[in-house]
């Protein structure tokens, strides 16, 4: 069912409808039908939402002519109302609905009631004025003089008065720091501070200088200069530039090739540098580049006006580049957890984020190995492409839609099975119960695939499942450049001997799991004893009765 508009004419009154995450900007209005509705992560749900915590088939809700009721469709992290668990409940105007982690407001009246109640609301605030953030924006261009020429201040103020000259300067500053604040490029940044300068300030060159992280040499990054002037490319003084970076303070030379300090400097006496501003970009402690500009022809142009104007503005540039950087730095570590959690289980993946590497610990799990039944044979008629995507599409719906809803750590594929464990890197109570739930589904989902690929004129398929409880060292293994999450240990091995042992389309568990499942209203029967590979006693084992457990995520 699509959500709608909270304002969509087309809802019908009297009948009612969830509200998704009210009162914020996710907020979504599903208008229920007369009858049943579902609600779940599966395409075929009257409202489908797709969350990990939402299970296949969770709930429904039937509108009768004089009641809601919801009813939980058996799903793996229940169904609340106001905060209370129900297997059924009448609902009532108002009621606050949760499915898993999912809430929903469940309403009787049309939306736009409700929305002109909030409007009532607001009417009896007493409010003295409302000013919008757009009137309080400032143009730089109105506060300077573009056909400025005396000589006694590089800043392009048209106005002369100290004190308004003050204001308007803090005005530009600000409407600075608003132009710098969105994230961008760090190239296209430079260059933004760069034309800023340059219109605001009387300047015949500029040039931003960054320090290499990886040197820790000064680079030129970005420079500008007046249409008239002819430049080197590297015309800033190495001398200055370098002077400030070490000293990080800010400098004023009213004649640099007078200067003592700068003397024996190639490029001032080269192109004749006179009058010299260069500033630190220091957003905290350390200076990560600096801002120079010149003039070549007048001395005695800059001011103690322009430099400390042009310390604040490199202030703003220094915050602005240094947020650049947080930014892309954020961006290439979310590009890299991507990247991680399609080799890594989620659950993986955090404690990597937490802890930074993963020790070897011991800890107790329940491992589940499922296999496709007589694959050898089925694949041998089918093309190597074929068979991939045949495995994909399995392996989709195994790992993807149950194993991590569940809340289960994929270990590792190996060719047609795969083995998955419960209880590592986190332990939860119900380890085992998830584990042969998890178990049930895929059985389950397999018959689904079946039909959809019946449709297709596609092979069906089988698995057997095995599920064991126990000890295991977890943690990386491999090389230090190299590493991969595992369990070691007999728990996992048995797990696929008793996979081995299961026939197509069964689901058998160990003793050790038997005793560890709170669920005792899972049909099971016991089994004789049975011999596998490597053990010398025999194994007592329990068929799971998946097909009279109608599990529904």
């Amino acid at each position: 069912m699509p959500s709608l508009d909270k304002n969509n004419p087309l809802l019908i009154a009297n009948v009612p409808y969830l509200i998704f995450n009210p009162n914020t900007p996710n907020e979504r209005i599903y208008q229920l039908n007369v009858g049943v509705n579902t609600i779940g992560r599966d395409e075929d749900n009257t409202i489908v939402l797709s969350h990990g915590y939402l299970s296949r088939y969770h709930s429904k809700i039937v509108i009768a002519e004089d009641r809601v009721v919801l009813t939980d469709l058996r799903s793996l992290n229940g169904t609340f109302v106001n905060e209370f668990k129900i297997d059924q409940c009448e609902l009532k105007d108002g009621d606050w609905v949760r499915f898993g982690s999912v809430f929903f407001k469940f309403v009787e009246t049309q939306p736009n009631d409700e929305q002109k109640s909030v409007e009532e609301q607001d009417a009896d605030i007493s409010i003295l004025k409302q000013v919008s953030p757009e009137e309080t924006r400032v143009i730089i261009q109105e506060l300077l003089d573009k056909n400025k020429t005396d000589e006694t201040s590089v800043l392009k103020l048209r106005q002369q008065d100290p004190q308004q000259r003050a204001v308007d300067k803090l005005k530009i500053l600000l409407e600075v720091s608003k132009e710098l604040s969105c994230p961008q490029e760090p190239g296209q940044l430079l260059q933004k501070i760069l034309n800023l300068l340059l219109d605001i300030m009387q300047v015949d060159r500029a040039a931003i200088l960054m320090v290499n992280e990886g040197t820790g040499e000064l680079e030129q990054k970005a420079a500008k200069w007046r249409s008239r002037i002819q430049v080197e490319e590297s015309f800033y003084s190495t001398k200055i530039v370098n002077f400030v970076r070490q000293h990080g303070n800010a400098i004023l030379t009213d004649d640099a090739c007078l200067d003592q300090l700068f003397n024996d400097s190639v490029s001032i006496l080269k192109q004749g540098i006179h009058a010299v501003m260069c500033v630190p970009l220091k957003p905290r402690e350390d200076v990560i580049g600096v801002l120079y500009v010149d003039n070549l022809s007048i001395t005695h142009i800059y001011s103690d006006e322009d430099l400390e104007f042009l310390t604040c503005l490199a202030n703003q540039a220094a915050i602005a580049i240094e947020n650049s950087r947080l930014y892309k730095q954020m961006q290439s570590e979310a590009v890299m957890r991507t990247k991680m959690e399609r080799f890594f289980p989620e659950a993986v993946c955090r404690k990597l984020r937490e802890e930074g590497r993963l020790e070897i610990v011991e800890t107790e799990v329940t491992a589940l190995f499922a296999d496709i039944s007589n694959f050898t044979t089925m694949s041998s008629e089918m093309e190597p492409r074929q068979v991939v995507e045949m495995l994909n599409e399995y392996f989709q719906v195994m790992v993807e839609e149950i194993v991590f809803p569940y809340e289960g750590t994929l270990e590792k594929y190996i060719g047609d099975g795969f083995l998955a464990v419960w209880g590592a890197p986190y332990q939860k109570p119900n380890d085992v119960d998830r584990a042969v739930k998890a178990a049930i589904e895929m059985q389950w989902a397999v018959r689904r695939l079946n039909r959809e690929w019946a449709k297709q004129q596609r092979q069906p398929i089988q698995i057997h499942i095995g599920l064991n409880s126990g000890k295991v060292a977890a943690g990386n293994i491999g090389s230090a450049k190299l590493f991969q999450y595992g369990t070691i240990g007999d728990t996992t091995n048995v797990s696929s001997r008793i996979c081995s042992v299961a026939k197509a389309g069964e689901i058998l568990i160990s003793q050790s799991t038997f005793d560890k499942l709170s669920s005792r209203n899972i049909p099971l029967e016991k089994l004789p004893p049975v011999q596998v590979k490597g053990k010398s006693q025999p194994l007592q084992l329990y068929r799971i009765l998946w097909q009279k457990w109608q599990l529904k995520g």
